[in-house]
C-alpha cells in the first residue's frame, strides 16, 4: 500500500494489516460499509499493481473486535465511517457505539484469504460475515 492518502487513516502493524481509527456507527443494512470514495481510494491503493487494477469494488476486510466484515462502498456513509450492519456489532463493541474505535484493515493478501475462506460473493452483493 503506498503512504500517500490511505496512511492518513491507516499505519502499518503487522503482516498481516493496517491500523486505523474511524468513526464506527451501527446501521440496518445486511453489509459493512464506508464513504464510497473512501472505499475506492484505499481498495485502489491496497489492490492496485504496477498494470491497475481489475475491480474497484473487491470489498475490504476489516476487523473490529474481534469479528472481520467485508466491507463494501456506500454513498451514504459519512466519509472517516464504518457502518457496521446491526445484527453483526461485536458485543465488546455494543457500549462504545457510536463512536470512534481501532480499526484494522487486512492487507491484499490476508483479505484474499479470508475472502476465499467465506466464499464471498461480489456478484450478490450479498457478504458473509467473517468469525
Amino acid at each position: 500500500m503506498s503512504t500517500n492518502n490511505t496512511n492518513r487513516m491507516f499505519e502499518p502493524f503487522s503482516s498481516g494489516y493496517y491500523l486505523g481509527e474511524m468513526y464506527v456507527q451501527p446501521r440496518p443494512a445486511e453489509s459493512a460499509a464506508i464513504r464510497r470514495s473512501d472505499h475506492e481510494r484505499v481498495n485502489e491503493q491496497l489492490y492496485g499493481d504496477e498494470e491497475g487494477i481489475a475491480r474497484l469494488d473487491n470489498p475490504l476486510v476489516m476487523k473490529v473486535g474481534t469479528q472481520h466484515f467485508p466491507v463494501v462502498g456506500d454513498d451514504d456513509v459519512p466519509s472517516g465511517t464504518l457502518a457496521l450492519p446491526e445484527p453483526s456489532v461485536p458485543d465488546d463493541l455494543e457500549f462504545r457505539l457510536p463512536g470512534r474505535n481501532e480499526v484494522f484493515l487486512a492487507n491484499a493478501e490476508r483479505a484474499r484469504d479470508l475472502i476465499q475462506l467465506t466464499g464471498w460473493d461480489g456478484d450478490t452483493g450479498d457478504p458473509a460475515e467473517y468469525a
